[in-house]
């Protein structure tokens, strides 16, 4: 019966991986995968295209203002400045026009690259606030982790027990 009840408390830890796994491939399928293609785009209307598709997103999600830290607001998690900056990107992808030189399209696709992307030893990063993915829920998340742990340690040391019984 313990190793049972024991076997029960480890599953919410097990869910909760699970669901930041899914949060976390969602946001990447909805949001970040457009702003990297937005990124890597060769023209100034494919990135306007992708950036439109995440934009959205975001604003249909609210995630527009806020911040995603949970204890204290730190700037890089700061959503409506990263938000801001996204609008802005594509404001001056729409300021192209039939007449923009070839030469302005490429220095506003490297801006944008710029802007989008931090370039790591890992390799080039979609530029956006830590937690993203779970925004506008991180303290629920994060509470739900903490007790999870909790419930996985107490669970752990009931499986691990001889006696069966309390």
């Amino acid at each position: 019966m313990k190793r049972l009840i024991g076997i029960l408390l480890c599953v919410s830890m097990v869910l909760y991986f699970g669901v930041m796994i899914y949060k976390s491939i969602n946001y990447d399928i909805e949001i970040g995968g457009h702003l990297k293609r937005a990124a890597d785009a060769n023209t100034t209307l494919l990135a306007k295209q992708e950036m439109k598709t995440a934009l959205q997103v975001i604003e249909a999600r609210g995630m527009i203002k806020g911040y995603t830290s949970i204890i204290y607001n730190t700037p890089d998690e700061d959503v409506g400045f990263w938000y801001e900056n996204l609008k802005q990107s594509l404001m001056e992808l729409e300021k192209v026009t039939a007449t923009t030189t070839q030469l302005e399209q490429s220095n506003i696709l490297m801006k944008l690259r710029e802007t989008l992307l931090d370039t790591k030893e890992t390799g080039d990063n979609v530029t956006e606030p830590q937690g993203i993915s779970l925004f506008p829920n991180n303290i629920a998340y994060a509470i739900w982790g903490l007790v999870s742990g909790l419930m996985l340690f107490i669970g752990l040391i009931f499986v691990a027990s001889k006696r069966d019984g309390f």
